[in-house]
């Protein structure tokens, strides 16, 4: 046994090793548009229905199975977190980021003596957990295999004493007695030891994931603060966010390896919360914009009503309206994690995802679902999945392949006089390719929504002459091209379609 365990260390050492070189060629900001990144010399919009968390710290979890199953759909990344736990409950039962005790992994060895919260040996932060981190490389490495680009979420908001419980920095639970506490204070500076501990753990992740060229890093998922008086505010929590973010671009530098950060500011606790984002955008702590979609999601004075956690409300227009307000901000935008209706699993929540999908995606945004099909033993998702949500996203992700994103801008002026019903997004690279996607905005609370839509569109091209065709994202098909000159304005009937449906005009005398 010993000796099986040197032989896979040594051969994780060698693939480690292998992959800086290609670290410096590392995931960047695509240099011709900042709104995308550049990944293997290629343009790269980042699509994604994952299971997100637990790939590697939930130990029955296959993920051979499921990285294995989101390349075949084409999906171009995953996200993943490193620390954080958390427990089942009605509105959010599946995640396999909620491993039961015993699956847990840590980035430290649970030694005891003693119990921690959760029944299970407490942990020694002076420990490094050889479990955990050859687990890491080898998800990291299956997944460089297969081309998938893998967001590293090294902190989490721990959100409720509950959960703060099963945390290796809380004192009951580790050996040190280091993080004595309250949880509201976990993402601040208030206590000197714990930033040390917490600065340490962000190192040893730095160390052992930051030769691999398909990472990114995530400072915290979800901060937030102002949850209670006397505790942390948001700003507290920005602070220690600016802090970390130094720790690790600190180490990143000190190695050589030229990785990106993404987060977001943190909100402010209320009886509606506050998610701001203008110092997101505008400072310089993170490369890349995570933005959740919620309600009260505030941008340039503009309050954007995203939808509520878990309500199948769709919000089209919100969702559209974000993107647009996003866009001429010189950073990538992520809508990630959108909870809207992941936990519907039928087609109703997935219809919805499909569309703000597009919608992000076609207002120069990037997108990722959680997809709650997936879990412990069901890794690739379910057959109904694989139906609806899985391979809608393929379509989606196939089609932004097909289109020279990275040279288009948002250019809604080419499409007009759309039915009714519907919110019209558009991306054009001028001159050669137009595209628009049109999706029922119609809320399920409306008695027509779903309903079949007819009328016309009235197109605008430039001179010359174009292959103008219909694109189904349920079907992946087109339509046969129809000719169309340029130069003034056509109309083009559509024929009835429900929920979406894709116009493209492509030029012919190019």
């Amino acid at each position: 046994m010993i000796g099986r365990k040197l032989g896979l260390r040594m051969l994780l050492t060698a693939v480690a090793l292998c992959s800086v070189a290609r670290a410096q060629d590392a995931l960047r900001i695509d240099p011709e548009n900042p709104k995308y990144l550049l990944f293997r010399g290629k343009p790269l919009v980042l699509i994604s229905a994952s299971e997100h968390y637990g790939s590697v710290i939930n130990r029955p979890f296959d993920f051979e199975k499921y990285l294995t199953d989101a390349a075949e759909h084409k999906m171009t990344m995953t996200r993943t977190f490193l620390l954080f736990r958390e427990l089942q409950s009605a509105r959010n039962p599946s995640s396999p980021a909620k491993p039961e005790s015993p699956d847990f992994i840590s980035p430290f060895v649970r030694s005891g003596p003693g119990k921690a919260l959760d029944g299970e040996p407490i942990y020694d932060l002076d420990q490094w957990n050889p479990e955990y981190f050859e687990r890491l490389h080898r998800f990291l490495d299956a997944a460089s295999r297969k081309g998938i680009v893998v967001e590293l979420t090294v902190f989490s908001n721990t959100y409720a004493d509950h959960i703060w419980a099963l945390n290796p920095f809380r004192a009951e639970n580790n050996k040190q007695h280091v993080g004595n506490i309250e949880w509201e204070d976990y993402l601040s500076l208030k206590d000197p030891e714990l930033f040390r501990r917490q600065s340490a753990y962000a190192r040893k992740i730095i160390q052992e994931t930051s030769g691999y060229d398909n990472v990114y890093y995530e400072v915290c998922n979800e901060p937030g603060g102002g949850s209670k008086p006397g505790h942390a505010s948001a700003a507290d929590v920005d602070a220690w966010q600016e802090e970390m973010a130094r720790v690790l671009r600190e180490e990143m530098r000190r190695l050589g390896r030229p990785h990106l950060l993404a987060g977001q500011q943190a909100f402010t606790y209320g009886a509606k919360n506050s998610f701001p984002n203008d110092d997101s955008f505008a400072k310089p702590t993170f490369d890349i914009v995570n933005v959740h979609p919620l309600p009260n999601t505030q941008l340039d004075s503009h309050v954007f009503e995203m939808g509520d956690f878990m309500s199948k409300e769709l919000k089209l227009d919100q969702v559209a309206g974000f993107c647009r307000a996003a866009y001429p901000h010189p950073k990538p935008t992520v809508l990630d994690e959108d909870n809207t209706a992941s936990m519907y699993r039928d087609t109703t929540g997935w219809t919805i995802h499909r569309k703000r999908a597009w919608t992000a995606l076609l207002n120069g945004c990037h997108y990722d679902y959680i997809d709650f099909s997936i879990t412990v033993g069901s890794e690739s998702g379910t057959a109904a999945s694989q139906r609806g949500i899985r391979l809608w996203m393929q379509h989606l992700s196939e089609f932004m392949a097909s289109f020279d994103f990275a040279h288009s801008k948002l250019d809604l002026g080419w499409i007009s006089e759309y039915p009714p019903n519907v919110v019209a997004s558009g991306l054009s690279v001028s001159g050669r390719d137009y595209i628009a996607y049109l999706g029922d905005s119609r809320e399920l609370s409306d008695p027509a929504a779903g309903e079949a839509i007819t009328g016309s569109i009235s197109l605008s091209l430039p001179p010359g002459t174009y292959n103008v065709w219909l694109y189904s994202p349920v079907t992946g098909q087109e339509s046969p091209a129809m000719e169309v000159k340029g130069g003034g304005k056509s109309a083009l009937t559509l024929p009835p379609f429900r929920q979406d449906i894709v116009i493209r005009a492509t030029r012919r005398d190019q």
